[in-house]
């Protein structure tokens, strides 16, 4: 009998920053009920709440207080207890490397659907953040949420700078070059932090290696809870959400990121009827496809979001993929 449909969720405590903005208007209770909570459901900060109507809310929650930077100002007030034990591991790393890694690898304790990773390049080391499900849309108060928010757990734990940031979403506004004290650019394949490697590797004077070893300890029971199977596929869909626009994508990056060999790798998509190309292709549409119907994004920029070298290269694939060209599908989308 097939599985039913796994709902993503966020733990409620993250919804603590959001709330006491909301309360302060007082407006909380009637935004939590248009989204489908309540005040009683977010008593317990381990509880579950469905990730779509996080994001919804939060989107709404930006029209209500008519600023559309809440996301990333709340980000700058979060408390480490309002990400629970991965906010707190914050606190007790040796390094900042060293909490942004443990958080990413923990983050579906907290979070999921959802993924983060840590991945070093030559000088400069980037965090990148994207929700999976791409229906989940317009997300961009939780993309500088989050961002904002490691950024400011990590110069709370000593000082530090962040080389260039990057949202998968359309914005523009001086605050947030203000906040980041950083060049921002909109519109690429995901949300990324870039640091130079020695900011990442400082040593942090709150390490406490007692504390650390009890919050991974806690962690552990809660990744003990029931959990979809690992699927191969959407590991893989994963890996390509995080390396797009990073590197190359090839069967040996997948592999390498996955931790299997590539021949392995290429063996057991064929056994599940698909392939690194494949599944690349489907992610680029999708992409494309969400792009070009909430943005006015030129196609330049689109191309350059996917990993294509120029707008020529995308226009061929797109044409491949839908048998028409990206100017004419979005003008029948706007049109429809």
């Amino acid at each position: 009998m097939p599985k039913s449909p796994v709902t993503a969720i966020i733990r409620a405590s993250v919804l603590g920053p959001l709330l006491r903005s909301l309360d302060g208007i007082g407006q909380a209770d009637r935004l939590l009920a248009a989204h489908g909570l309540s005040r009683a459901q977010l008593a317990d900060p381990y509880a579950p709440i469905p990730l779509n109507h996080y994001v919804a809310l939060f989107e709404t929650a930006a029209l209500a207080l008519g600023d559309p930077a809440i996301g990333l100002k709340l980000g700058l007030a979060v408390r480490p207890a309002d990400l629970g034990p991965l906010g707190l591991l914050f606190t007790a790393a040796p390094t900042p490397r060293a909490a942004v890694a443990r958080f990413s690898e923990l983050l579906a304790v907290l979070q999921g659907s959802s993924q983060a990773a840590l991945q070093r390049k030559g000088e400069f080391t980037a965090w990148t953040y994207r929700i999976d499900d791409p229906g989940i849309w317009p997300r961009r108060q939780d993309a500088e949420f989050s961002a904002a928010a490691i950024y400011g757990l990590l110069r709370a734990a000593g000082p530090l700078r962040v080389t260039e940031v990057q949202f998968e979403h359309e914005a523009a506004s001086a605050m947030h070059q203000r906040v980041f004290n950083a060049p921002v650019r909109f519109g690429q394949p995901a949300n990324r932090l870039i640091f130079a490697n020695a900011e990442l590797d400082r040593k942090l004077p709150s390490a406490d290696p007692g504390l650390a070893l009890v919050l991974e300890r806690h962690v552990a029971d809660l990744m003990r809870e029931p959990e979809e199977e690992v699927d191969l596929v959407q590991a893989v869909r994963r890996c390509i959400g995080t390396q797009l626009g990073e590197q190359k994508i090839t069967i040996e990056t997948l592999a390498a990121a996955l931790g299997v060999s590539p021949r392995t790798l290429q063996r057991r998509l064929g056994d599940a009827g698909t392939s690194v190309r494949q599944l690349l292709r489907e992610h680029r549409l999708a992409m494309a496809d969400l792009r070009m119907n909430s943005s006015t994004l030129p196609q330049s920029a689109i191309a350059e979001a996917l990993g294509y070298a120029d707008g020529t290269a995308f226009w061929r694939a797109f044409k491949s993929w839908t048998n028409t060209t990206p100017t004419a599908y979005r003008k029948r989308k706007t049109e429809g």
